[in-house]
């Protein structure tokens, strides 16, 4: 066997488990996929189209254009339409302009993004009726998101992390979730996934930028505690896992 061919069974036999132990979806569900082109949601992308003709699943890929990298995200656009032609699932995207929603509201970019993403996803889950939306958040963000929460200041259910499934909407016995089937990889498994697939995907500068609290996190603070314990990273989602079950 090749060393692609067993890399990628070996990603996927632990993103089967973990779908498996909380129960994210069924066979025959339908799943909204929210993709920005970016390599976390092409590499989610990729385990869905290979997984949904033997379960089942009906899938719909969703873009949200922030309108906050003019050109460039006009083309992560276009990226991920043509993605999703060549997958052959169905399309929907929708353009705003984040910075405006922003100042409107008297709130942070990343906020106001973050709103209007789970709005736009939401609402096409509704109109369109999905049960599911699945994104495509993994084990470095969930790290990231704990330290931010412990910055900011936050009750034991802060260091939970990011939630592996979370109820956005219900009215009677109908619901919708948001489920993160890639929380058990890690940033740098996912890249060498899509390297050896020879998967392309799209650059979001905006995430270089440590004027953000999560990125200066990412690219300053995690790597220089590392060089004081280099399992950081492990003990981190250990606490994160336990947390989970405490309050999931």
């Amino acid at each position: 066997m090749s060393h692609r061919k067993s890399f990628t069974l070996k990603i996927w036999d632990r993103l089967l488990k973990h779908l498996k132990k909380f129960s994210l979806f069924k066979n025959n569900d339908s799943i909204i996929l929210a993709v920005s082109g970016g390599p976390d949601s092409v590499f989610m992308l990729d385990f869905f189209a290979k997984q949904a003709r033997k379960k089942g699943l009906k899938l719909l890929i969703c873009h949200l254009n922030h309108g906050i990298r003019g050109k460039k995200a006009d083309r992560d656009e276009e990226f991920v339409k043509k993605l999703a032609r060549i997958y052959g699932i169905e399309f929907a995207a929708k353009k705003i302009n984040a910075p405006e929603l922003a100042k409107k509201n008297k709130t942070s970019l990343e906020h106001a993004s973050r709103q209007a993403r789970y709005g736009f996803l939401l609402k096409t889950a509704k109109t369109k009726g999905f049960g599911l939306i699945a994104t495509a958040h993994h084990s470095d963000d969930n790290i990231e998101t704990i330290l931010l929460n412990l910055m900011r200041g936050t009750e034991p259910r802060g260091l939970r992390g990011i939630p592996v499934k979370r109820i956005l909407w219900r009215k009677g016995a109908k619901r919708i979730a948001v489920i993160r089937p890639a929380i058990c990889a890690t940033k740098k498994e996912i890249l060498e996934y899509l390297r050896l697939n020879g998967l392309a995907y799209r650059k979001d500068s905006t995430n270089e930028d440590e004027k953000h609290l999560r990125n200066w996190i990412r690219k300053t603070l995690i790597p220089l505690i590392e060089k004081k314990q280099p399992k950081f990273r492990e003990h981190l989602l250990d606490l994160s896992s336990k947390m989970q079950n405490l309050v999931y």
